[in-house]
């Protein structure tokens, strides 16, 4: 189990190191990488607030685990509750923003991975849609 985690991690790595030398990815002190599909012109939430978002999550193979997009239904949670990349990177969008994130797996699901779908210390990449902060 440990192997399959580090070759995770590993390859996740070296994705990231390539990935960031793409003109229009920008990455953040904690290692996220992003790419700014649309910028919206709505107020940014704060990490106390509740997102309304659509997203699509994805392997870094392409592989889909969830697409609010396909099922035509946005989620609404807050957003302490998601995990810590979308923490970082949501409060940086203004709403009507959308962006796609990479997310290194200690900011993801870690070497626990998430259900049979997303395995440990896979990175992960997000196409996400802040539709509006919910009060």
């Amino acid at each position: 189990m440990q192997g399959k985690i580090e070759t995770q991690k590993t390859a996740g790595a070296a994705f990231m190191e390539e990935n960031k030398k793409k003109d229009n990815i920008k990455e953040l002190p904690e290692g996220i990488q992003y790419e700014v599909l649309k910028e919206g012109t709505g107020n940014k939430p704060a990490v106390s607030d509740s997102v309304k978002a659509h997203y699509k999550g994805t392997l870094l193979d392409g592989k889909e685990f969830d697409n609010s997009f396909k099922r035509g239904e946005p989620f609404t949670a807050p957003l302490r509750a998601l995990i810590k990349g979308w923490q970082i990177a949501l409060p940086m969008m203004n709403e009507g923003s959308h962006w796609r994130l990479w997310i290194p797996s200690d900011l993801a699901y870690g070497d626990r991975g998430a259900g049979s779908d997303i395995p440990g210390g896979a990175t992960l990449v997000f196409e996400v849609e802040l539709l509006e902060i919910v009060k």
